[in-house]
């Protein structure tokens, strides 16, 4: 893996004079009161400033803070003009925008598409304190307050939309959010080295189109730089018969040189073809171009292999240079930023947040702050590769751990300070509960790996699953004085967790309130292997551990498992043989969650062009199912709640059109019921349900009527 200067080696900015802030100002008058004139850095949010790590702008701010600079905060800053965007005035280097925590997107609508009634990020939970695609409106306004001043793009929704991406809410392909936005410059992934980078060099005087060169960063430009040699993409990875006659590219690929073999490619891949001879030296000055905006805009095909393509170009210890043509000119993406070492991770984490809300919000309650105040984020990075979920694209597969001594002394922390502290630390871990300290045996393995997860189809033979680092941890936490409970309620890998038994059993003894939600996701090996996740065998075999470690604790705790409807991949047979599952194991589920097509994930590739990026992609390539019509969508979220007198109507028709009306009758092999309850149904729907449809609920699914699964029926 190549290395980067420590985040903390900087010489500090003259600005650090004025020492530490109780809070980052979001006024004149606070800044005042601090002594300030002007702000270094404003940081723009689509989120309520809380001064607690786990929300990034507070964590970015302090971390500027500790290089010297002062850095100002606009928290959902009115939008409709510029007015609040000077409300602390020009900054002297550049603003900082981001969505928040959450796409504004995701925030606002339901996988129906449907506006949310409220917002976990805001003072009350109200909702619509943010604009739709808020990076976009943040960073015009800005724009308009003061023309000169550099914008920097940063978060979770400018990372996702960094190149061409499929937007689900207008279902079509949109531009770079780059492009969209006039930014200077976009910020991927977790953006600290980024951030104080730009920060220090345009504090030296550079100026912000000079800033081409830090990885996990974007920037648009005219031109191939001299010194750099083009890779057309499908050398990389062939597409097959694109679109004849002419050139799908915006630009025509060089002229090729003999094969030199690139020994980064995986098995199958084709030989890369440099411009000019020697790939393994010129692989740093190489940059490989997608297909232009306007290719994958009209050719799903070509937006899937350029999907495949990016996440082939995604481990910091090989990835090239991308380049994707919009218009007439380019969006560049640098490889991806270098992770974070412990000593970072724990400099990040040990900075003087207060960990309160802002003052001015006073006694409003923000529920995504009470839901994580007492949490401990205690490493970053998935290496599961879920085709549906960000994590990945955003923060990467490299695990980033803190050191045991840090993690304590936060916890201490929580319990010194924290006003609403009970004793109880409401989760210990981040992305995943159990990949602290897991890596790669080999360091130069690991640099060179192409694989988009360590545990699918199988558990990489090369990756270290020892637990024990976690269990000594999970020990000294739960001993601090003053500290009664431990939880652990971050996503569980339970396929990583039942190759250590002993973790299992020290998580069943003591981190478990009763209840453990996992992520099996589905049953059936169709929406499994789309979706990257093991096989619900492997559930069975964690529950079995987890049952008897629970009874030896002499604890009563249930697993209660999550599960993906409509995800590219299912069929209707395959929600019928997951509904079918979960009544013969017992399970009503209240809420349920149907796919929501992120940008750029890899699932969200299936969705839109109906292939499977994590093969070639071919137009004769592997076709997957995707439910799409809204109707197919209700369905599949009706299997999940086969117990809902309200859905029983839709059922009896899918069943009867499936061929499979022998499931329905009043039996207990009975999926749904002949008879309806009154008020129930279509036109009943929303409406209480009869005593009659609750006690036939208690009756045949082993529940009773508060729904909590009961230990016989379990």
């Amino acid at each position: 893996m190549q290395s980067a200067p420590d985040l903390f080696s900087y010489r500090k900015y003259w600005a650090k004079r004025f020492g530490i802030a109780p809070q980052l100002p979001t006024c004149r008058a606070e800044m005042d009161t601090l002594g300030w004139d002007s702000c270094d850095v404003v940081l723009v949010t689509g989120d309520a400033y809380v001064d607690h790590p786990s929300f990034g702008m507070a964590l970015i701010g302090r971390l500027l803070e500790a290089q010297g600079f002062r850095v100002g905060i606009l928290a959902q800053p009115a939008w409709h003009s510029a007015v609040d965007f000077q409300r602390l005035g020009r900054p002297n280097l550049f603003f900082g925008v981001t969505g928040g925590n959450m796409d504004s997107m995701v925030n606002r609508y339901t996988s129906d598409r449907r506006i949310r009634s409220n917002d976990a990020y805001t003072p009350g939970g109200e909702a619509d304190k943010r604009p739709d695609r808020c990076v976009l409106v943040y960073a015009q306004r800005c724009r308009e307050a003061y023309r000169d001043v550099p914008i920097v793009l940063g978060g979770i929704e400018a990372s996702l939309r960094r190149i061409a991406h499929y937007d689900y809410w207008s279902d079509k392909v949109r531009r770079s959010v780059l492009v969209d936005s006039k930014a200077d410059l976009l910020v991927y992934g977790n953006g600290e080295r980024q951030v104080v980078e730009i920060a220090h060099r345009l504090a030296k005087g550079e100026s912000v189109e000079a800033l081409t060169d830090i990885r996990g960063t974007a920037f648009m430009l005219k031109g191939l730089p001299a010194d750099w040699h083009e890779l057309d993409s499908s050398r990389v990875d062939e597409p097959g018969l694109v679109a004849p006659p002419g050139n799908p590219y915006a630009a025509e690929p060089p002229a090729c040189a003999p094969v030199a073999q690139d020994a980064s490619l995986t098995p199958g891949d084709k030989p890369v073809r440099f411009r000019h001879i020697s790939a393994l030296t010129q692989r740093e000055r190489t940059v490989i171009r997608l297909p232009a905006f306007e290719a994958v805009r009209d050719d799903a095909v070509l937006y899937a292999h350029a999907s495949r393509v990016l996440h082939q170009e995604t481990n910091p210890g090989n990835a090239r240079a991308l380049v994707q043509r919009h218009g007439d000119r380019d969006v560049w993406l640098n490889p991806p930023p270098i992770p974070l070492t412990t000593a970072e991770m724990d400099g990040v984490y040990g900075l003087p947040y207060s960990r309160l809300p802002h003052r001015s919000y006073e006694e409003s309650k923000i529920p995504a702050f009470e839901m994580i105040q007492h949490s401990v984020t205690i490493m970053r990075g998935c290496f599961g590769g879920c085709t549906f979920c960000s994590i990945t694209e955003h923060e990467g597969r490299i695990i980033q751990s803190r050191s045991e001594d840090s993690i304590i002394r936060e916890i201490e922390a929580i319990r010194d300070i924290s006003p609403a502290f009970t004793g109880i630390i409401s989760d210990l871990g981040g992305p995943t509960a159990n990949m602290y300290r897991l890596t790669c045996k080999s360091p130069d393995i690991e640099a060179s790996c192409r694989r988009p997860s360590c545990v699918f189809p199988g558990v990489c033979k090369n990756l270290i699953t020892d637990h024990g680092p976690l269990i000594r941890l999970y020990r000294r936490a739960r001993a601090i004085p003053g500290i009664k409970k431990i939880l652990v309620a971050s996503g569980l890998r339970y396929d990583l967790a039942v190759l250590s038994p002993e973790y299992v059993k020290e998580l069943a003894s003591h981190h478990v309130g009763g209840y453990l939600k996992i992520a099996p996701e589905h049953t059936e090996p169709g929406p499994l292997s789309k979706m990257m996740k093991p096989g619900i065998g492997t559930y069975d075999r964690f529950k079995l551990l987890f049952d008897k470690y629970s009874r030896e604790a002499g604890k009563e705790q249930y697993l209660i498992p999550y599960f993906i409807a409509a995800h590219p991949g299912t069929s209707d047979e395959d929600m019928l043989n997951l509904a079918l599952w979960l009544k013969r194991n017992g399970f009503r589920a209240d809420q349920v969650q149907a796919f929501l097509p992120s940008p750029m994930a890899t699932a969200t590739a299936m969705y839109h062009s109906g292939k499977n990026p994590l093969h070639k992609v071919t137009r004769v390539s592997e076709p997957v199912p995707v439910p799409r019509s809204m109707k197919q969508r209700r369905l599949h979220k009706a299997f999940l709640r086969y117990h809902d007198p309200n859905n029983w109507p839709l059922l009896r028709d899918a069943l009867k059109r499936m061929g499979r009306a022998d499931l329905i009758g009043n039996g207990k092999h009975h999926l749904v019921p002949r008879f309806q309850p009154v008020g129930t149904g279509e036109e009943g729907e929303g409406k209480r349900v009869s005593r009659k449809a609750l006690s036939f609920r208690t009756q045949h699914t082993g529940l009773p009527k508060d729904g909590r699964p009961t230990r016989a029926k379990r």
